[in-house]
């Protein structure tokens, strides 16, 4: 890819035509975490959070997130989005310094355009929703990694990041 495609011969900001392309299977898997004390990870694990279960709500919230894409990214599409997915994985790390939760987000479509940013607008979403449900006890909590892990359909074909 060797130009900016959100601009045009003037350099100006606008919307991509997707009018001509193809409708096709699409799909993206992103990924992200959030890192925490190991008091807090015992926390979200217990399901003791005064807020309720803190990776289902943070889960519902990710896949809500996505669909709202459109709204928060100033010039993407509005997508019609066939499935949203998150999976979260717990990790205590190390001597017992950081504990972290990981968040995958696999959105995917039938249409003109891709969804990597259905997936990673999920995964950030997801993961300030951790932050915001678990403040009270840990304010130092990090959100770190979010990326594109794997992208399938379209002109471009296939992306898969290499580490």
């Amino acid at each position: 890819m060797s130009t900016l495609t959100h601009f045009d011969n003037q350099g100006q900001a606008h919307m991509v035509d997707v009018s001509d392309k193809a409708l096709t299977h699409r799909i993206a898997v992103a990924q992200g975490r959030i890192e925490m004390l190991p008091t807090t990870l015992a926390l979200i694990e217990s399901g003791n959070s005064k807020k309720g279960d803190v990776l289902g709500i943070a889960r519902i919230a990710g896949i809500q997130g996505s669909k709202r894409t459109s709204d928060l990214i100033p010039l993407c599409h509005p997508i019609a989005l066939t499935r949203v997915a998150l999976e979260f994985e717990t990790v205590a790390e190390g001597t017992g310094v950081s504990a972290c939760v990981m968040c995958t987000a696999t959105a995917e479509t039938v249409g003109p355009t891709g969804v990597e940013m259905e997936a990673l607008t999920a995964v950030q979403v997801a993961l300030l929703t951790i932050y915001d449900m678990c403040k009270a006890v840990d304010r130092g909590m990090t959100i770190n990694g979010v990326r594109l892990l794997e992208k399938h359909g379209g002109k471009s074909g296939s992306f898969v990041a290499s580490c």
